[in-house]
């Protein structure tokens, strides 16, 4: 809501421009502590992107999403320039409320300022006004507008008189913060009125927070009370003269004798009546695809297209609204306040109507004027299952096909191709009740199915997100969706799916991309009980080996797997990042995903290579390229057996040059494997996974336990411990931080832990504490330069003093991440005051290449054997090795065996990758010499790309 106080409002200003007008917008702002000074540059490139000016001589100017990052906290600066100012597109302002906004405040304030824009005089009012009331009386928002939508409906109650209905209507009001208690007593007070035509209506004043309609229909056709019958029930909350269009709206319908119809309405029928839209009315369903709804710039290409019609278009939210507006007002369309996925209904009467209507829906599916991406499923609401696919073409034989590398290893076999399950339903129903039983019994078998899943899980990940699945399963949200939606006269089927999509794209609009391939997982658990509903089952695998194919693997697929038979995974959709990679590696399955709808294509029985380590799979390859790759894999599988015999040896190169070999951990509880697997160390033990197990920060006693356990399994070998590493893309629910545009280079790491320092120094006390009398070195994520640093070395140092040696460790270090570019190329300023650095080669490869690694297209660009990212690792070890201090690696590149050479050449003191591949890489350090290594990373930096990188290796 937009509140406006006497600081907020400068009055009497004077500016020769609209440049000198921004400027002293942005001064304000400043002044105000609410953005810092580069903020300003953002208001002018948000203004050279088109004009802030919304009407009635107000702009509400508001910075890119850019410069966001400068903004300090949410807040408004209202700027009255009596003389006005000629905006750059050549209107008048008087008033600049100028925002800075850490989301998308901006598109609720420019809501709420849509009712001056239709009062006349306002301009002239602002540009006198002589106190800041008068203009916060301008501006402030009137009397709450009547409401009447889906959240206020309350269809197919089973319901045994009026008064039930009443009493049922009067609580969704509540439930939509429209009343309180005090009117649903008033309305229990009284018996409802007899309207005529079936029609019955309460009401009172009493306990009005926002005049509104309620609507209640009956579950029985043939309700009936003092001999009338019962078809509808209106609620209303009465609220001095603001509720007079819900009466003519109400009026309308009585006199359209359309009341008998109510009874077999949806919510949706049921709006569209209230609406005034008849069956003969012709209308349009359109999506919002805009990624920020129907702000401003869109929302005046519709007005645009709107007036250029031969008739009058109106349009109201499908799900949101009863009431029509005007397509031709900005003011009206601006105050739907129409989001990205939500449907708009266009109307309109007269000759060539839908012509029109097509012309403007048409606009709205191009984006009116933004660049938009549709929703999974395009423009259609229809369920991914039911829908025909259109024809794809096979992948070429004997040719690499790229996806995204999910899981190394190499595997040989024919593919299984499991193509997406056929669900045939009917879409409507006439008997709810019957149709709730049929959901509730189909939850409860896949409930018990994921139970026994659970039970038999290869592998503490798979079990861990099975069970994530059964909270997703009894998840209230979802049944009330569904059940709405069967009342409403869908079948199970239909309500249900309908409730798992509805989630799913929520899911899929998240900026956090780890949290939006999540969607994945609720699909999987909607389609589990879909097959139960449509006694649908997944065909039964070979009894030999096999690649499997799938558009996607969700956890109940991986743990149905007969790992002694599958001997890959290749997924159409997917990123490095999914559950389908996530599990695939936990279970040493090789895996490419994100390969594209080809891979669908593809014949049963066909033979295939997959190459989990570079993201490639080759279809019906030739006898030549076959026995290589039988060949490369027996090789491989030498090489493990023999590795593992040796596992405990000293990790060197063959001339006795020492890189030490550690683990990464994401659990202390996996230590001891560590260890067993031949181990030297913890590289990176990421101690997030204590923080994201509890409902809230977990306490200095309950850090000290879980560290404990990983300290007292390594016997004495050292542990390098990451302090937590949240936000941006891997959030806290009980530490929140606002919506970002790219939370990869957003407030997380380092930055986010240094504005709860007390949650930081929780944790570093409990490090040292657990680490008494063992070797201990803390490391600090995403540094960009020394004052990060130095920032945590204050804390940490007070410890050391607070804490008696004896409490603590004494054999520790405090080094820092080397993901984020700056650090490398500050590397010599940094390196005098650390004691170690880690390079986290999967930052910084995808910050210095500029490419998410787990994007479905580039992400098989973002090699770290770039040479720019090799060329920052030597400029890091050198920095690091001019002062003593040592280097270790603890990215996915310090497991590549054709990387390994290259990074002991540049001098990496230490190798750390996951458990499973220890023995490979120590066995891989065995087979060359440091000399033959330091050319090999000399010939690496003479190339000019990645490929050209590999090439060059393993030409030599």
């Amino acid at each position: 809501m937009l509140t406006l106080g006497p600081d907020d409002i400068l009055l009497g200003r004077h500016a020769d421009s609209w440049q000198t007008a921004l400027d002293s917008a942005a001064e304000a702002l400043v002044d105000a502590g609410l953005v810092e000074a580069e903020y300003r540059d953002g208001l002018h490139d948000r203004e050279a992107q088109s004009s802030t000016f919304l009407g009635n001589a107000i702009a509400i100017p508001h910075g890119t999403p850019e410069s966001r990052r400068h903004v300090k906290q949410t807040g408004v600066r209202v700027l009255q320039f009596p003389q006005g100012i000629e905006w750059h597109d050549g209107q008048q302002v008087h008033v600049l409320v100028t925002i800075a906004a850490q989301n998308d405040e901006h598109l609720d304030i420019l809501r709420q300022l849509t009712h001056v824009l239709d009062r006349d005089g306002v301009a002239e009012q602002l540009a006198s006004a002589s106190s800041a009331a008068d203009v916060a009386r301008l501006l402030s928002k009137p009397t709450l507008e009547p409401r009447l939508d889906a959240d206020t409906l309350c269809v197919n109650f089973p319901a045994r008189d009026p008064q039930e209905l009443a009493l049922a209507s009067a609580a969704r009001l509540r439930q939509s913060g429209c009343v309180d208690n005090a009117f649903i007593a008033a309305v229990a007070a009284a018996q409802p009125t007899w309207l005529g035509k079936g029609l019955w209506l309460a009401s009172s004043s009493q306990g009005v927070n926002q005049p509104a309609l309620g609507v209640a229909t009956p579950a029985s056709h043939t309700l009936e009370s003092a001999g009338h019958p019962v078809h509808a029930l209106f609620c209303l909350a009465a609220h001095g003269d603001a509720h007079r269009p819900l009466l003519e709206q109400l009026m309308a319908l009585l006199d359209s004798g359309a009341s008998d119809t109510l009874l077999t309405c949806n919510s949706a029928q049921l709006l569209s009546l209230l609406a005034g839209e008849t069956a003969s009315t012709p209308t349009r369903r359109v999506r919002v695809l805009n990624p920020h709804g129907l702000h401003a710039r869109p929302a005046k290409q519709l007005v645009q297209v709107a007036r250029a019609q031969a008739m009058a278009i109106n349009v109201r939210l499908e799900e949101g609204s009863a009431t029509l507006v005007s397509a031709a007002s900005l003011t009206k369309v601006i105050g739907l306040g129409a989001r990205r996925g939500q449907w708009l209904v266009l109307s309109a009467e007269g000759d060539n109507a839908r012509q029109a209507l097509e012309s403007v829906a048409e606009t709205i599916e191009a984006g009116l004027g933004e660049k938009i991406t549709p929703l999974d499923g395009g423009f259609d609401t229809a369920p991914e299952a039911s829908t025909t696919q259109p024809a794809v073409e096979p992948l070429a034989a004997d040719t690499p096909h790229t996806g995204v590398a999910a899981s190394p290893g190499l595997a040989i076999a024919p593919v299984f191709v499991i193509r997406p399950m056929q669900f045939d339903y009917p879409e409507h129903a006439d008997d709810a009740e019957q149709q709730l039983i049929r959901l509730n019994h189909a939850i409860k078998e896949g409930a018990a199915q994921l139970e026994a899943l659970v039970r038999n899980a290869q592998g503490g990940e798979v079990a861990d997100i099975l069970s994530m699945h059964e909270e997703m399963l009894v998840d209230p949200e979802l049944h009330h969706a569904a059940s709405d939606a069967i009342r409403e006269g869908r079948s199970a089927e239909a309500g249900w799916w309908e409730a798992i999509e509805t989630a799913a794209h929520a899911q899929e609009m998240l900026a956090d991309r780890l949290l939006a391939e999540r969607a994945a997982d609720l699909r999987d658990v909607g389609r589990r009980v879909l097959g139960v509903l449509c006694d649908v089952t997944l065909p039964e695998p070979p009894d030999h080996p096999y690649i499997l194919v799938m558009d996607d693997i969700g956890p109940s697929d991986v743990a149905r797997l007969d790992t002694s038979r599958v001997r890959g995974l290749l997924t159409v959709r997917g990123g490095a990042t999914a559950h389908s990679a996530i599990l695939a590696r936990a279970l040493g399955i090789p895996a490419v995903v994100g390969a594209g709808q080809a891979v669908m294509a593809l014949n049963n029985a066909s033979m295939m290579i997959l190459d989990g380590d570079r993201g490639r799979v080759t279809s019906q390859p030739s006898e030549e390229r076959l026995q290589r790759a039988e060949q490369q894999l027996l090789d491989h599988q030498q090489r493990e057996a023999a590795a593992w015999e040796t596992r405990f040896e000293v990790a060197q190169t063959r001339d006795g040059h020492r890189v030490e070999v550690a683990a990464n951990l994401g659990n202390t509880a996996h230590a001891v494997d560590a260890v067993e697997r031949g181990a030297e160390g913890v590289g990176l033990l990421r101690t997030e996974f204590l923080f994201m197990a509890h409902a809230s920060a977990p306490d200095l006693t309950t850090q000290i336990g879980e560290y404990r356990q990983a300290v007292e399994a390594l016997g004495g070998r050292p542990l390098v411990a990451r302090t937590l590493d949240v936000g941006g893309d891997k959030p806290l629910p009980y530490w929140p931080v606002p919506q970002e545009d790219n939370p990869f280079l957003g407030l997380r790491g380092i930055r986010l832990a240094l504005t709860q320092p007390d949650v930081l120094e929780t944790q570093l006390r409990a490090l040292l504490m657990a680490s008494k009398d063992h070797p201990l070195r803390i490391m600090l994520p995403m540094i960009k330069d020394i004052a990060e640093f130095r920032a945590v070395k204050v804390i940490y140092d007070r410890l050391l003093q607070e804490i008696p040696a004896s409490q603590r460790a004494t054999d520790v270090q405090l080094g820092v991440m080397i993901e984020v570019p700056s650090s490398a190329l500050l590397a010599p300023s940094l390196a005098a005051e650390v004691d170690f650095f880690s390079v986290g080669t999967n930052d910084l490869t995808q910050y210095t290449l500029a490419i998410d690694r787990g994007h479905p297209e580039l992400s098989a660009q973002a090699d770290g054997l770039h040479p720019a990212v090799l060329r920052l690792i030597q400029m890091t070890v050198a920095a690091a090795h001019s002062q003593g201090k040592w280097v270790g690696v603890c990215g996915e590149l310090a497991s590549d065996a054709v990387a390994i050479p290259v990074l002991v050449g540049l001098g990496v003191d230490e190798l750390s990758v996951s458990a499973r591949q220890i023995p490979l890489v120590k066995a891989r350090l065995r087979e060359f010499d440091f000399a033959d290594a330091q050319a090999i990373a000399q010939l690496a930096l003479s190339q000019a790309t990645s490929d050209e990188v590999r090439d060059a290796l393993e030409a030599r």
